[in-house]
């Protein structure tokens, strides 16, 4: 997995905290903004953190090029749905030789992961079994050879595996990172979307720590919101 922070607001710190100034103020927004931009914004911000004021946050927003990871792991992302979300096309591009994601559980014991290599195998067989018969069956049919085999990937794509690697650009906002965080980076959330969230949450505390201060899993900040389900841990111990 490689994740990259490749965009986000200008100063976002301060971005926030003049939103939220704006609130509470009755100057001019050109005064409040260059008030703001001259200003240290720790205190405010964790203020605002306090106060739970959130609104505000939602002006900061950070874009990530995330490479491989699985489709199983997509799945589970775009269910945040409050984000921007662009993704290499199976349609389009060929899978003739894709990578794919093993799961530890899998690749730490050698006959557990025997099995799983051969289903990625043979899953990689079918696919170009498929791709080669649906593209001749579209040239009997008078389509191009390249529309056809275009053509081809979209159907053979269905034998591909859930740990099928691919790659994206996200963006969120500081609000729904917030709330991506406190789901996913919970020890009860899913290994490799918790890889994933962890290291964004890195990320964007690298940027803007104030503003991701108080970010990460619910125990971090009150008591766990998974309920009967909970692992019992605070953040402190994970």
């Amino acid at each position: 997995m490689k994740v990259t922070l490749i965009a986000h607001t200008p100063n976002p710190e301060a971005v926030v905290a003049a939103a939220a100034k704006v609130c509470y103020s009755s100057l001019y927004l050109d005064e409040i903004v260059a008030k703001t931009l001259a200003d240290d914004n720790d205190q405010y911000l964790d203020m605002l953190s306090d106060l739970g004021h959130q609104s505000p946050i939602e002006h900061a927003s950070f874009t990530f090029a995330i490479e491989g990871v699985s489709r199983s792991l997509l799945a589970q992302l775009t269910r945040h749905r409050i984000a921007s979300y662009s993704v290499r096309s199976q349609r389009y591009v060929s899978e003739k030789n894709f990578g794919y994601v093993t799961p530890p559980t899998i690749s730490d014991d050698d006959d557990t992961s025997a099995v799983y290599e051969e289903a990625m195998s043979d899953s990689l067989y079918a696919y170009h079994k498929l791709v080669d018969r649906l593209t001749d069956l579209h040239v009997k049919h008078g389509m191009d050879k390249s529309a056809a085999r275009k053509k081809a990937q979209e159907d053979a794509r269905f034998v591909l595996p859930n740990a099928c690697e691919t790659q994206l650009v996200v963006t969120m906002n500081a609000r729904s990172l917030y709330n991506f965080f406190r789901l996913r980076c919970c020890n009860r959330a899913q290994w490799e979307i918790r890889e994933l969230a962890n290291e964004m949450l890195r990320l964007c505390q690298s940027v803007a720590p104030h503003l991701f201060a108080n970010a990460g899993p619910a125990c971090k900040t009150g008591p766990c919101s998974e309920g009967k389900m909970s692992c019992r841990r605070s953040a402190a111990d994970a």
